[in-house]
């Protein structure tokens, strides 16, 4: 028998007994209890490595059981909840604090199973408001393979569409192997500079190399070597650089512009981009040999339409850290939230927070509306009214007016208006054209 042990807490006599026989048949030690308060007062003498609760018991609800262990618990071993009344809102509200899942009956016995081993082998590290990723099941099925991946030194892939958070799941990996944060954690945004500027950026210059070249300088290799280098948009870098970028990851060394003598590195490399890499490399316009290099881990970011569940979590967090300091904090009432969840997001998370700082500082009233968060956008209230307007449509009118709002707030600047919005020059153009601004 392995060491790792579930509670069962059910009331249903034929379902804690199968799930019992199951798990013992499964190799788990397993207790099985038939009430909320014999299984709190089991938790003060016995280590449970995951606890499947139902919600209805006979004695305490298991939203409250859990709450009150949160309280009493410093460490609380991961929880999976199931019920035959299952609600969204509930299952959200469940998430939000701290269960790992949510199930409703009849159980997939093979999808507990699944979910059970994931989380009796998940490493051990300490998940806190600043690391957490999400609550929907795709954020937390990400954080739930950083520990695995930490383990390894190994090149990682993050994709996503631009505002998704590629650089924060970045530094939460970074967060896995560098708890303290001692070693190096270096950043690029790869469309930002042209090809000279940021093979001088990346490989660092010899004194006089080239005009303007005073001094020698260090490049962003060597500020990393002994931790991590982050290449963001590396799906822009121009086709030369490409070939650098190869050869400094195959060979671990680099060359200053202006010098001879390589220098040795050691490096963990994580790169991001918005950009299909692979069809990329079909259309010749992304190296295949560098390609696979930098694709041997991929994590893949869905945008926050796709994850609803994050929504409030998000906003709610963004909220939290605007009110700190602040003698009247500001709130979201329901109707709020409400458009919140249906508004499809097209500059995901920074669009967000961008939101809600501007309803913030404009807003005079502590609980904030729709006509401030969305500043002239056909707010999702109204959806009714355009239900014959298409998906695809309703998200680039509201790309077109996020985009142009970012514009106004720059007077134009093209440069600035990018690094706003996460986005190099060159794609910011693209959908200029593209939207007709």
């Amino acid at each position: 028998m392995n060491e790792y042990r579930i509670c069962i807490i059910e009331d249903d006599l034929i379902m804690g007994e199968a799930l019992s026989v199951r798990f013992e048949l499964e190799d788990y030690q397993c207790d099985w209890f038939k009430t909320g308060t014999s299984a709190i007062q089991a938790f003060g003498n016995i280590k449970y490595d995951v606890v499947i609760c139902d919600i209805q018991l006979p004695d305490i609800n298991g939203e409250e059981l859990f709450k009150r262990l949160k309280a009493t618990e410093a460490n609380l071993p991961h929880f999976i909840f199931t019920t035959g009344y299952g609600t969204i809102d509930r299952a959200v509200r469940l998430l939000k604090l701290g269960a790992q899942d949510y199930l409703t009956k009849p159980l997939d016995i093979h999808a507990l199973l699944k979910s059970v081993r994931t989380l009796c082998t998940r490493a051990q590290c300490t998940v806190t408001r600043e690391t957490m990723l999400g609550i929907s099941s795709a954020m937390r099925n990400i954080e739930s393979l950083l520990p695995r991946i930490a383990k390894n030194p190994t090149s990682v892939l993050i994709t996503g569409e631009s505002g998704v958070g590629k650089e924060r799941l970045a530094r939460a990996l970074r967060s896995q192997y560098d708890p303290d944060q001692k070693l190096p954690f270096v950043t690029v945004n790869c469309g930002a500079l042209s090809e000279s500027l940021l093979e001088a950026e990346l490989f660092g210059y010899n004194k006089g190399a080239f005009t303007g070249a005073l001094r020698e300088k260090r490049g962003l290799f060597e500020l990393a070597d002994g931790g991590t280098l982050f290449l963001d948009e590396v799906g822009e870098m121009s086709p030369a650089m490409q070939v650098k970028l190869l050869r400094a990851i195959q060979e671990r060394q680099i060359i200053r512009v202006g010098a001879e003598t390589p220098i040795n590195i050691d490096i963990r490399l994580i790169c991001a981009t918005h950009q299909d890499l692979k069809q990329m490399v079909e259309l010749g316009k992304f190296r295949e040999d560098l390609y696979y290099r930098i694709h041997v881990i991929h994590l893949h970011i869905p945008p926050l339409r796709e994850r609803k569940e994050d929504i409030l979590w998000l906003a709610e967090r963004l909220l939290a850290d605007w009110n700190t300091g602040n003698s009247d904090p500001h709130t979201l009432p329901k109707h709020v939230e409400q458009a919140l969840l249906n508004y499809p997001w097209p500059g995901n998370i920074r669009e967000l927070k961008h939101c809600l700082e501007r309803a913030c500082i404009l807003s005079q009233q502590t609980e904030l509306n729709t006509e401030l968060l969305f500043d002239g956008i056909p707010t999702p209230l109204m959806e009714t009214e355009n239900a014959a307007e298409s998906l695809s449509a309703y998200i680039q009118a509201c790309e077109r007016k996020y985009i142009s709002n970012c514009l106004q707030g720059n007077e134009g600047r093209i440069s600035d208006t990018a690094a706003a919005l996460g986005i190099s020059r060159k794609n910011l153009w693209e959908k200029m054209k593209k939207l007709a601004l």
